[in-house]
């Protein structure tokens, strides 16, 4: 789990200093992040499979997104809207629900 937890850790860094256009070469970015620059090129290539937009700048010297887009990686707790929160039933309808209570 600590494993994961590092690797999501180095994702959302990455992801920071793409958004700033930051990183860096990828041997400047590996000895920032403390990994290896192969580590660095899996990473991004990582990051491409799950289509984040990003190519490297020569003349910025720096990865960056060539879309503006957002990585989440964790759970969010959002409000429900009336109607959504109307429609919950937990896995029963509201009918069953009612009978059961009727019980």
């Amino acid at each position: 789990m600590a494993k994961l937890m590092k690797q999501i850790e180095i994702l959302e860094r990455i992801d920071q200093l793409i958004r700033l256009k930051a990183t860096g070469s990828p041997k400047q970015l590996a000895d920032r992040l403390e990994v290896s620059e192969a580590t660095v090129f899996r990473i991004i290539e990582t990051m491409k499979e799950m289509k984040a937009p990003i190519c490297y700048d020569l003349k910025r010297q720096s990865y960056l997104y060539t879309h503006q887009t957002q990585f989440k990686c964790g759970f969010y707790i959002e409000e429900l809207k009336i109607l959504e929160e109307k429609n919950l039933s937990g896995g029963f309808s509201f009918n069953n629900l009612s009978q059961i209570l009727k019980f």
